[in-house]
């Protein structure tokens, strides 16, 4: 209310008309009560972003434990079939130098 009553004093005293000085007045206060935000505004809003990333953060880092247990799984997969490809050459080669062997010696 201080800060109309000075915008009614400040535009009286230079001459701006009555109907004038209370549509400038009149605007500002719709405009203040429409787009600025109040403490209560932003408190609220706070509350609301701080809740968001809160649930963010937990889904996160849920996903987060479900792929270093995927990657673990397929860790141990890869190992295996390189086990398996491992032993596969050994027979193979060992195969073709016993066959070599046989030839030459």
């Amino acid at each position: 209310m201080k800060m109309e009553l000075a915008m009614y004093q400040a535009l009286r005293a230079i001459e701006v008309p009555e109907a004038k000085v209370e549509a400038v007045i009149q605007a500002l206060e719709s405009d203040m009560l429409t787009l600025l935000a109040t403490k209560s505004d932003l408190t609220n809003l706070e509350q609301r972003l701080t809740a968001a990333i809160s649930k963010t953060d937990h889904r996160l880092t849920s996903e987060i434990h479900r792929l270093t247990a995927e990657i673990a799984k397929s860790d141990v997969k890869l190992t295996l079939r390189m086990a398996g490809m491992l032993a596969a050459t050994i027979t193979i080669l060992s195969t073709i130098l016993i066959g070599a062997m046989k030839i030459f010696f």
